[in-house]
């Protein structure tokens, strides 16, 4: 199971030898972070090349150092643009030769820019807060910047500035709070929200004057918290309005609401933003204005309190039309939108059927096309002559930047900055499967193969449980739960998509709403019982399920109801139901999930709790849990351990005081495979079921 010592020294041996061919290797974690990570591809304006961000991991530093690259469109070159010891990424083009990115190679993340022609980048910005994120306005007269500031403050940056210096000179540490959020993901609240700042530039691309905040006195968030970007706000093509989208609720609220609505105000400053969306309680967002500016189109959910309803795409005449929904009979939900350079078509994409498929929406009919359906595909970017650059990956290959042709037909694939890698590397064969799950239903999976199986050889099997609950275990490449990882092991594996998976429709992602314990696990047991089956090489006495998050939660539920498992991985996953709404934060995902509150509705958090079956308990079990894990907090993993140990069960604990609710760190993520991978083969092994 393990790479024998003998097939190292042979590879060292290829690698230094003139002549030979080096010999491949099965896939491991080393490979894992040692791939270049693409991101953020942005076309230049006549689209002929495309900058893009890579992250690097730094084994030394342990951390991503990020730089700028460009490729031609045509697949005829790909360079370096940045090579700095910061790090440079958000690349943003005004006009065809120069690029605005952030930076923090003058100590904190400021706007540079550089010509792409030759030159060196010269700092924009020079301000006493971090620029978040930001964006350049139409015709490259103004940047616009998200700045992290006091509310109370106003315009003024100073005072922000004013007030974090006062606080960190206070004598004293503690913190007071007088509402919810007092944390938030994994970072503490201070009372500052992200706002959008609209920085004048002279003729020569060099601010002319002090940032104005435009939304001033705005108690929320834009960028939104915590994953939003610069897709959180759009700027007309006239550069006279910005609409942007911000949760503003009456105090504690927010953290019950996912009332998300779509402000709009002038970018000249000193008015207050309008709420557009008034008559949606559920989530706005992803507002973006049409090429010539007459249309606004956005998200938009339609369940108050539900995070993981469905987006539909809405589209109005600006700026009085009524919003009309488009895609109400399209049964996903995309994740952004980009307008065709015509405005007669919106690009979108979306999870369906273990894939990350891209489309195209028309203006006229609302009709939906697929255009690439199979593997992962995110960023559509329209190019001007019709082509569509795009990010792909899968199960066997990190992101790459491909281009469709204006004729469809095959993409062409421009960048390969992990050919080499790959070409070394052995993975095992994928495919996706299906069977009949709960309430008769078609449920889908992908089985993964050891990596160089020998016939007539009893295999192991890793049984991988993804989170979410609304997510999915597709044809992706991914640097924490990586499915080939156990391939390249000596494991078979076999990730399912139960009921509550995004990408097959509402109904199927509403199926796990107060049912976490049922149709999932259902889902599961007969996936699990299928893939025997099919393969009776795979030894059922030799199983092991692992998961985290949701699938963390799943992996406790099956410790209490089934004895079927040799070993078991709970990371970041809740133990009590009950005590984890007390625990967490965002108090929305639990009360639409399990019916209401804990005080009102008390079975709906009891009858699938897996504190309910602790006396069952049995099965070996690595616990894994992150200090700064704000979401599922680490005293749920904590008393997981707790229990094993009271129980007498086998068990083990792995803590991360500087990890939140992933495990990001490369050095850490290396720590994190062995220990998952030790402690599986230790249960695992043709002895440990004997």
């Amino acid at each position: 199971m393990r790479r024998p010592a003998r097939l190292v020294l042979v590879l060292a041996l290829s690698v230094c030898t003139t002549g030979f061919a080096a010999e491949t290797h099965p896939f491991d974690v080393h490979d894992l972070v040692a791939m270049e990570r693409i991101g953020d591809p942005r076309p230049s304006p006549d689209g002929s090349v495309a900058a893009f961000v890579v992250t690097t991991m730094d084994l030394e530093a342990n951390r991503g150092g990020k730089n700028l690259w460009l490729a031609a469109t045509d697949g005829s070159s790909t360079s370096k643009l940045t090579s700095h010891t910061a790090s440079d990424w958000s690349p943003r083009w005004a006009g065809g030769r120069q690029l605005y990115f952030l930076s923090t190679r003058s100590g904190s993340t400021q706007v540079w820019r550089i010509f792409v022609d030759g030159g060196e980048a010269e700092q924009v910005t020079d301000l006493p807060l971090d620029v978040e994120a930001f964006q350049v306005g139409p015709g490259g007269h103004a940047l616009y910047l998200a700045l992290k500031v006091f509310p109370e403050c106003g315009a003024s940056v100073s005072c922000t500035v004013d007030r974090l210096q006062a606080e960190a000179e206070k004598k004293t540490s503690g913190m007071i709070f007088d509402r919810t959020f007092v944390r938030h993901w994994d970072f503490w609240k201070d009372g500052r929200r992200n706002h959008v700042f609209r920085l004048a530039l002279d003729q020569t691309g060099a601010p002319d004057g002090d940032p104005v905040d435009l939304m001033p006195g705005i108690d929320g968030d834009c960028p939104t918290i915590p994953w939003g970007g610069d897709e959180d706000w759009s700027v007309s093509p006239d550069d006279a309005t910005l609409v942007f989208t911000a949760k503003v609720v009456d105090g504690s609220e927010e953290t019950w609401s996912t009332d998300f609505d779509l402000w709009v105000v002038p970018t000249d400053g000193g008015k207050a933003p309008v709420k557009l969306t008034t008559e949606n309680r559920a989530w706005d967002a992803a507002p973006t204005f049409s090429p010539d500016g007459s249309r606004l189109a956005y998200l938009a959910m339609v369940r108050p309190g539900y995070e993981a309803d469905r987006f539909r795409v809405v589209v109005m005449e600006w700026p009085n039309g009524e919003p009309q929904v488009l895609t109400e009979n399209w049964d996903r939900s995309p994740g952004g939108l980009e307008w065709a350079p015509d405005g007669l078509s919106l690009y979108a994409d979306a999870n369906n059927v273990g894939n990350h498929s891209i489309f195209r929406i028309t203006l006229a009919e609302g009709m939906v096309q697929a255009l690439l359906t199979r593997h992962t595909n995110t960023s559509p970017r329209p190019l001007p002559d019709g082509r569509l650059l795009f990010a792909r990956d899968s199960l066997i290959s990190p992101v790459e930047l491909f281009v469709r042709p204006a004729e469809g037909g095959e993409p062409v694939q421009i960048t390969r900055l992990n050919a080499d890698r790959l070409a070394a590397i052995d993975f095992g064969s994928y495919r996706q499967f299906s069977f009949v799950g709960a309430h008769g239903d078609e449920v889908f999976g992908y089985f993964i193969e050891p990596v160089n199986r020998e016939p007539g050889v009893q295999y192991p099997l890793a049984f991988l449980i993804h989170g979410g609950p609304q997510g999915s275990f597709d044809d992706h490449w991914h640097y924490r739960w990586n499915p080939e990882i156990y391939a390249g092991h000596g494991y078979a594996v076999v990730a399912i998509d139960f009921h509550g998976s995004t990408g097959y429709g509402q109904a199927f992602t509403d199926a796990i709403n107060g049912d976490w314990g049922g149709a999932p696990y259902e889902d599961l047991m007969k996936g699990l019982d299928d893939v025997l089956r099919r393969y009776p090489w795979i030894d059922p006495n030799r199983v092991a399920a692992a998961g985290a998050s949701f699938g963390g939660y799943m992996i406790n539920w099956i410790q209490g109801k089934t004895d079927r498992f040799a070993a078991l991985v709970c990371h970041d996953g809740n133990l009590d139901e009950t005590m984890a709404y007390y625990d967490t934060e965002e108090l929305w995902f639990p009360e639409w999930e399990h019916g209401g509150t804990p005080w009102e509705n008390p079975e709906g958090y009891r009858k699938h709790s897996p504190i309910q079956h602790v006396g069952n308990w049995q099965t070996p079990e690595l616990v894994i849990h992150g200090a700064l894990d704000y979401r599922v907090v680490d005293t749920q993993g904590l008393a997981t351990f707790n229990a094993l140990q009271r129980r007498g069960v086998p068990s083990r604990l792995l803590y991360y005081p500087d990890e939140n609710h992933w495990v990001l760190k490369p050095l850490n993520s290396i720590q994190w495979h062995e220990v998952v991978l030790g402690w599986m083969d230790r249960w695992t092994s043709p002895s440990a079921s004997e």
